[in-house]
């Protein structure tokens, strides 16, 4: 996948990311949105999968808990 299309991707994933009615919804579907946007991001450029998911995990996790439900 050419990088202007993983960008696009990633943007329209964080958008996501604040889907859901609690905090812990938005950081559950934010981990879990971040955790494959990761793996795929790391499996596309040879590193490792389970290293990108960890850390789209993580980021996701944190920018779903960090964004209001307005």
């Amino acid at each position: 996948m050419p990088a202007s299309r993983t960008l696009i991707a990633l943007a329209a994933l964080t958008l996501l990311a604040a889907c859901g009615e609690s905090t812990s919804d938005r950081a559950l579907s934010g981990g879990a949105i971040g955790a494959g946007v990761g793996a795929a991001g790391a499996a596309a450029t040879g590193h490792s999968v389970l290293g990108g998911a960890a850390i789209g995990g993580a980021v996701g996790a944190g920018t779903g808990a960090a964004t209001s439900k307005k």
